[in-house]
């Protein structure tokens, strides 16, 4: 046990003093903060193009006016639609709106023609769109004598909250369900970056020692299995290490925003300038999500989380510990050795998805108790309760199956770490599981 501790605390402060991870785990949470920004200010981005349209419109559909957009502008025209051709100018207008006065608006679908000698783009066409759309059904409204106020006293919003039969039943809002998918969605996502990201830094780890010759050093003084379990521990550690201090900065990001702009600006667009009543939309938000968050029962969810993390890190990493000690001076075939090990978890994180909808179909709990799926399915379930039964089957599982994929790759690690020049298959490294010593 001393020598594989010495193996973890070496694996683990040899990575940890390194400046890039230093530099990446400080700079992740802010480049993904700076990329969601980023990202919502090129979906809102309108450009620097100006669109100027001249609207000739015979049957008066719009009522001489459209909505206002940043980048577009429409004059109305009282000439006919051969008179503004024959003046048109391509330096002053985009094109030319066309509504003929016998359009037929009792249609569910109208064609509306724009003349012009450019090629306009898709976000072109759609605003135009949209914004004729929307007129078209006030001039509707207005031919029918339906008013704005009766129009939206027909639309109901539902959101379905779960009463209990019995005493021990579950209730459960709307606003709790959807939390509880976020949670399972996260958790198991969570699982899914940790398995690569991770796995494959041991994989990358064990090929350098190899390929430098330093791991024929390191066996002389520990076992095999003491080196690969130590490599497997540490870079678990220098994981949680970076796992904790993401989460940390990520919600510290978040309360600073909060501290410093007061209220969200989208909350502020939807219930008007006011930033008091955003700010207490805001607060009535918080308290019922804050709510629902607390009838999460998190003395179950975080041990059992922390189990599968746990076990299904060391699972996989076993496996690309083993890959890792295989492969020689030719690394393009670690691309075809972790092929196998790469699709069960990318298979995960699809079921996942799937057992979030749809927790209690067969797929979903098959996915909970397969050894090779359950580090990743099983937590996305937890939130939804599952039974007993099926979170103590797939515990049970996956602690035998780690316990048998970190044999069978000790065995092949302490054959693979010293064979060079070898060309490796998977009928090969089968052999090294059976031979003796």
């Amino acid at each position: 046990m001393q020598k594989l501790w010495l193996i973890v605390q070496r694996e683990y402060l040899s990575r940890v003093k390194k400046r890039t991870f230093i530099l990446a785990t400080i700079l992740t949470p802010l480049g993904a903060g700076l990329l969601i920004f980023i990202s919502a200010y090129l979906t809102s981005y309108q450009g620097d193009i100006s669109h100027r349209f001249v609207v000739v419109d015979e049957g008066h559909f719009l009522g001489d006016s459209l909505a206002k957009s940043d980048g577009y502008s429409f004059s109305f025209s009282q000439k006919t639609l051969q008179e503004e051709m024959d003046g048109y100018n391509a330096d002053e207008h985009s094109g030319i709106v066309y509504l003929p006065k016998n359009l037929d608006w009792n249609r569910p679908d109208i064609d509306v023609p724009i003349y012009t000698d450019e090629k306009l783009t898709f976000d072109v066409r759609s605003t135009i769109g949209n914004m004729v759309e929307e007129r078209i059904r006030d001039y509707k409204m207005m031919q029918m004598g339906i008013e704005e106020k009766e129009l939206a006293a027909l639309e109901t919003a539902v959101s379905i909250d779960t009463k209990a039969v019995r005493e021990k039943g579950v209730e459960e809002s709307g606003l709790g369900a959807g939390i509880t998918a976020m949670l399972g969605g996260l958790m198991g996502f969570v699982m899914y970056l940790t398995l690569f990201i991770y796995g494959m830094m041991v994989m990358r780890s064990v090929m350098e020692e190899k390929t430098s010759r330093i791991v024929e050093v390191m066996i002389s003084s520990v076992k095999p299995f003491e080196l690969m379990m130590g490599k497997i521990l540490g870079v678990a550690a220098v994981g949680l290490t970076q796992l904790f201090i993401w989460i940390v900065l990520t919600f510290g990001i978040i309360g600073f925003a909060s501290a410093f702009f007061g209220y969200d600006p989208a909350v502020a667009q939807q219930f008007g300038t006011d930033p008091g009543i955003a700010t207490a939309t805001q607060q009535v938000n918080a308290h019922a999500i804050l709510a629902e968050i607390g009838k999460i029962n998190w003395w179950m969810i975080l041990p059992l989380f922390a189990f599968y993390f746990v076990g299904g890190y060391i699972l996989y990493a076993s496996m690309f510990a083993a890959v890792g000690s295989a492969i020689g001076d030719d690394t393009g075939e670690g691309q075809s050795l972790t092929l196998p090990i790469s699709i069960p978890i990318i298979l995960a994180i699809y079921i996942m998805f799937h057992a979030v909808r749809q927790p209690d179909s067969s797929l979903s709990i098959f996915a909970s108790i397969f050894p090779l799926f359950s580090p990743i399915v099983m937590p996305a379930r937890l939130g939804f309760n599952p039974p007993a039964w099926q979170i103590i089957l797939s515990a049970l599982i996956l602690l035998g199956s780690v316990l048998a994929f970190v044999w069978l790759a000790g065995r092949i690690y302490r054959v693979g770490i010293l064979m060079y020049g070898q060309k490796l298959t998977f009928r090969t490294m089968l052999k090294w599981i059976f031979v003796k010593g």
